[in-house]
């Protein structure tokens, strides 16, 4: 096998490397930047050119190298690429090429085009490592239009209520994608430290987003009346979001399709909106694969293999440490901004 499944993560034997390992390694290969994926403690680390800035931000002083998407780099005689997985801006799918054959890590990714992500793109080969988070038919995901109208006409809503808004949204990737979908003629738009250290990364690497204001205790409903709060989704339930008064409050996930979760968050709103490949997408990205062997990592892992063996597929189930939309990984980075 070309890889192997490891306690450290998913191991390449030839070219004596893992792939997005949540052990510490000698070398890994990393996907992108949210904390299930880019653990801390590796010697080095090898990333798309676009996901090294986060990266960095986010794990510190670490030996990086990266490369551009569709660049070939030679491991110790094993060719490996790295693919735009449409998840968040630089997330990659990494592609490991050795004695003829072909295998695709996918990381987690999306296969609608969100207008901030690099588009997802689909990458032969005969075995294929996939995420499915959403691998039920119920889930199949709106429109960014229509995802758009729905934020817009609530927040527009609460301003003339004379309310403030408030959406929970992951600060890598999940915050930037409302904000390029949001109105800023309505009111201000204010951010939490984490979702605005995150801006600024992106900004300087030439993604455009609307103005935002970081949230200091001197920003209350008061200076910013009617504005809209993103913030990671765990801020949202804690003291933070005291100083705005009256809140109404949402949370953007594809979560948030099912009821019984809307209802456990406990937000007057929820707005399915996923950076995650919904049902159709996971099935088309495999079909485009050309793959007939198949994995299948965190989510709904064993009816996801079920159908996929009544498709044809040979598919396994692969036990990782990756989570999924309602892990908050942006805890460690909350709650003083």
């Amino acid at each position: 096998m070309v890889l192997e499944f490891h306690d450290e993560g998913i191991y390449c034997p030839a070219g004596r490397f893992y792939i997005d390992p949540w052990k510490p390694v000698e070398r890994a290969l990393v996907t992108h930047g949210h904390a299930d994926h880019s653990y801390p403690g590796h010697r080095h680390y090898l990333t798309s050119e676009a996901a090294a800035p986060v990266i960095r931000h986010r794990l510190g002083d670490i030996d990086l190298d990266s490369i551009p998407f569709g660049r070939t780099r030679d491991i110790n005689g094993v060719t490996v690429s790295f693919h735009p997985a449409g998840h968040v801006p630089g997330s990659a799918q990494i592609r490991v090429e050795h004695g003829g054959e072909v295998w695709v890590v996918s990381g987690d990714y999306k296969t609608t085009s969100d207008g901030l992500s690099e588009p997802f793109e689909p990458v032969p080969c005969h075995a294929f490592i996939t995420e499915c988070t959403f691998g039920l038919p119920v889930f199949d995901w709106r429109p960014e239009e229509e995802l758009a109208a729905q934020i817009n006409e609530w927040w527009q809503a609460n301003r003339d209520a004379g309310r403030m808004s408030a959406i929970g949204a992951y600060s890598l990737g999940k915050a930037q994608r409302v904000l390029t979908m949001i109105d800023p003629s309505i009111a201000p738009i204010l951010t939490h430290g984490a979702v605005e250290n995150t801006n600024q990364v992106m900004r300087a690497q030439g993604l455009r987003l609307p103005e935002t204001i970081r949230v200091t205790p001197e920003v209350t409903a008061k200076t910013h009346p009617g504005a809209l709060v993103i913030a990671p989704p765990s801020a949202l339930a804690g003291n933070w979001t005291r100083r705005f008064g009256t809140l109404s409050t949402a949370f953007a996930s594809g979560w948030m399709a099912l009821r019984g979760v809307r209802r456990r968050r406990a937000a007057d709103r929820g707005f399915v909106v996923s950076d995650h490949a919904d049902w159709k997408g996971l099935n088309a990205a495999i079909a485009e694969t050309g793959a007939t062997r198949i994995f299948a990592t965190h989510g709904y892992t064993t009816v996801f293999r079920q159908w996929l063996e009544s498709q044809g597929y040979d598919a396994q189930i692969v036990q990782t440490e990756f989570g999924d939309d309602l892990i908050d990984e942006d805890d460690a980075e909350e709650t003083a901004a």
